[in-house]
């Protein structure tokens, strides 16, 4: 494993470049239908998943780049946006849960889907767009201000007069500070350096799959005490642009690669529930025999996951500003030409099936980067979950398995006993029961774990009922469009889950193609985010721009970023199709094309009032 921890300096020109500390005014905020409100904004930025990431105090205490605060500047060197409701002094996406004294700073949806654009110099935000934050830096920084708070007595002490607010805490105190310090350090660091590539993914991206993998089987299912196998983490080296969130609860598959069922409450919930897992708690146990306990010492709160959906489904797609330049007479004539080349994969086209209605979303190789699918075959040592299962949805963990596999059993394992345990139906209309949540009173803290003195044993899920599982395979369309070719030696295909609900063959290369409203707000484009505007997609891949400015100005004519940003802006560097498994290719797509000028820049108004 290797790690090289990222340059101060590049942190700091990520801040000038973006002119974050000029986003402090504030924003414009982007229409987004009439369910979008300040009120649905304000708990979308602050909801709680279950993420627990570090204490507030602890965080508070660090010193970060030249001795400031970690906290100094509202991370708004990593490109996180100012949340000037948040009462902790967290940015947009974190937020501070538990007693005083004992809040956890967690990370939520916002932090990574919340997007502002700079038009001549007016800063416009966009709830649920992909984000432009450089995670990894702050990962990076994270580490290494707890490393140098834990380098020395000296430094440590410092780091706990603070975190005790005592100016002479006694030696007691300072001891078990350290024993808690050490033993959260020792955890992430080893995720840091086990996940982190020496090349960075850069502004706006994040390999998520890594770090789920990571997380779930270098973290969480070793031996005690510290539960690690660190042999089990890779580097992280498939970065993606964070999608859009806006209509994803319509969408009848989700994750870049498709593979996950989407479109109903309960696949919301495990999509959501997945996702969470990344900074969450979670201590699987062996009970007995097939029995296993996903949820004690499991932070995911499903009820904050329920009320996240219901926040998507009222979060419309943003609406061009009418400030901005839009030709509708050309964009009229874009309309036609998007029907005819782009509508098959990209128009709303519903599905139909005895769960509900949804929207296509074919997943297809259209020669696009592959890294991805190098992450999904990732087999990694099961631990603490060997022998766990989910008749039906997920077939029994062997000794060493596939990292999706895993993650598909810790999430049916953890939302099925949740529901044994704690959780409802929801609405009884609804196919599958509407939404899910605790059993609590309203104003009562969300709870993960059964009940105190409750007479329920932690057990292994029973089998999704049959119907439910044919349900859930007519459901999954068949996937009738051929791959393209992949390099020699390479394996075109993996099958997963098979023999069960879940069972499907993963194409290297192939990817969703989601419904394009709202679009225009998603800079840069593909799926890692390889190609900085609309107008650069339209050109063929060997006429691409390899080499781009990453920053919030935004170029309203050619819709995406700006060719000029700040002079001190960071560059993506990427390769084209001699490279296509590099991550950074920008190799393929190449519909629309072929069209004239003219029908290009009609194609680019209509795509602007999606």
């Amino acid at each position: 494993m290797h790690r090289l921890v990222f340059p101060i300096g590049l942190a700091i020109l990520v801040a000038a470049g973006l002119g974050m500390r000029a986003a402090h005014a504030d924003p414009v905020y982007v229409e987004q239908g009439p369910q979008w409100t300040a009120a649905t904004r304000a708990d979308f930025y602050t909801r709680d998943q279950g993420s627990r990431l570090i204490y507030l105090a602890w965080l508070q205490a660090l010193k970060g780049q030249n001795g400031q605060p970690f906290l100094a500047d509202n991370m708004a060197r990593f490109g996180f946006l100012p949340n000037p409701d948040n009462t902790a002094g967290l940015p947009v996406g974190f937020h501070a849960s538990g007693p005083r004294g004992f809040q956890i700073v967690g990370v939520t949806c916002s932090a990574c889907h919340t997007r502002q654009l700079d038009v001549d110099g007016t800063q416009y935000r966009v709830d649920g767009g992909p984000s432009f934050t450089d995670f990894e830096a702050f990962l990076n920084e994270l580490d290494k201000a707890m490393g140098n708070a834990t380098a020395s007595d000296a430094e440590f002490a410092s780091f706990a007069a603070s975190v005790l607010q005592l100016a002479t805490p006694t030696p007691a105190d300072v001891a078990a500070l350290r024993q808690r310090v050490d033993a959260w350090y020792k955890r992430f660091h080893a995720f840091v350096v086990g996940t982190l590539p020496s090349a960075g993914w850069g502004l706006g991206r994040l390999d998520a799959v890594g770090i789920i993998f990571n997380r779930l089987s270098g973290l969480d299912v070793g031996p005690p005490p510290d539960l690690l196998i660190p042999e089990n983490m890779k580097i992280a080296e498939a970065p993606v642009r964070y999608p859009f969130l806006w209509n994803s609860p319509k969408q009848e598959k989700t994750d870049w690669a498709g593979f996950v069922l989407n479109g109903n409450d309960l696949f919301a919930l495990a999509r959501n529930t997945g996702q969470a897992l990344a900074f969450a708690n979670f201590e699987p146990k062996h009970v007995f025999g097939p029995f296993f306990d996903y949820l004690t010492n499991n932070s995911i709160n499903f009820d904050g996951l329920d009320k996240l959906e219901d926040l998507l489904k009222r979060m419309g797609p943003p609406k061009w500003p009418d400030q901005w330049p839009l030709n509708r007479a050309m964009a009229a004539d874009g309309e036609k030409i998007f029907n005819s080349e782009c509508g098959q994969c990209h128009g709303i086209n519903e599905v139909h099936s005895l769960l509900g209605t949804t929207w296509a979303t074919p997943v297809q190789n259209v020669g696009t980067d592959t890294r991805q699918f190098d992450e999904l075959g990732w087999k990694v040592k099961t631990g603490a979950l060997a022998g766990a299962g989910i008749p039906g949805v997920a077939a029994s963990l062997q000794q060493e398995d596939f990292g999706v596999s895993m993650m598909f059993t810790a999430v049916a394992g953890s939302i099925t006993q949740h529901l044994l345990t704690g959780g409802f139906l929801g609405d009884p209309s609804s196919p599958l029961g509407g939404g899910f949540g605790n059993a609590l009173p309203q104003n009562a803290a969300p709870s993960s774990t059964p009940a105190p003195g409750s007479s329920a044993p932690p057990l292994s899920p029973p089998p999704l009922p049959p119907a439910l599982q044919d349900l859930a395979k007519a459901y999954r369309a068949p996937n009738s469009l051929q791959p393209a070719a992949v390099p020699a030696g390479q394996p075109a295909s993996l099958p997963i889950e098979s023999g069960t609900a879940l069972a499907n063959t993963l194409q290297k290369g192939a990817y969703e193609a989601r419904v394009l409203q709202g679009v225009w707000a998603a800079a840069p484009y593909l799926h890692n985010g390889s190609v900085p505007t609309l107008a650069e997609l339209l050109k063929p891949s060997a006429q691409r721009t390899s080499h781009f400015c990453l920053g919030a100005k935004y170029d309203v004519e050619n819709v995406g970023l700006a060719a000029t940003q700040d002079a001190s802006s960071p560059a993506l560097t990427v390769t084209g199709c001699s490279d296509l498994n590099s991550g950074n290719s920008n190799c393929g797509h190449e519909f629309g094309t072929s069209l004239s000028d003219q029908d290009k820049k009609a194609l680019l108004e209509y795509l602007k009032t999606l």
